[in-house]
């Protein structure tokens, strides 16, 4: 393999692969931090979060805040709640209040529906698990939907 030619003036001219290397790396850098930009700089409205409620973990220091709800739709019971604990000294509206995963219920006509929460903050079900809803309220009735006159099954049992 040969040098790089130099100019007349003593400078080198970067070869066609350090171009093109150099061309791709700045190209998935930029689209790696345009595709997690909304991610890390997303604020939701206070509207949006749940009411600070007592919860398990108030008695330590930290916060709970906590969504519930009960209805019956197309004549089947739902019930669920959301439980966010705040590790103490977080303050209000801190990026790690926002990130807390938090604890979910759902049960309908009082069998467990395993609800999962995605990165953007929205929901699935085991029912529904192609589609996700902003809510759980929402995921539960789509669960409803899906099953029609069917039921859950019951929970597995866990052998050790």
């Amino acid at each position: 393999m040969s040098p790089t030619p130099a100019k007349p003036g003593g400078t080198r001219i970067p070869s066609r692969r350090t171009v093109l290397r150099g061309a791709f790396t700045a190209a998935v850098v930029t689209g790696t931090a345009g595709a997690l930009l909304p991610l890390l700089d997303r604020d939701p409205a206070a509207a949006d979060r749940p009411a600070p409620a007592p919860g398990p973990g108030s008695g330590s220091g930290s916060r709970a805040t906590t969504e519930e709800f009960a209805e019956m739709y197309r004549g089947r019971e739902i019930r669920g709640t959301a439980t966010v604990v705040v590790p103490a000294g977080a303050p209000a509206g801190d990026r790690v209040a926002v990130a807390a995963e938090p604890v979910t219920e759902i049960r309908i006509d009082g069998r467990p529906l395993h609800v999962m929460r995605r990165a953007d903050g929205t929901y699935l079900s085991d029912v529904r698990h192609y589609e996700s809803y902003p809510t759980l309220l929402e995921t539960a009735r789509a669960a409803v939907d899906e099953l029609g006159s069917a039921r859950l099954a019951p929970p597995a049992a866990h052998h050790m």
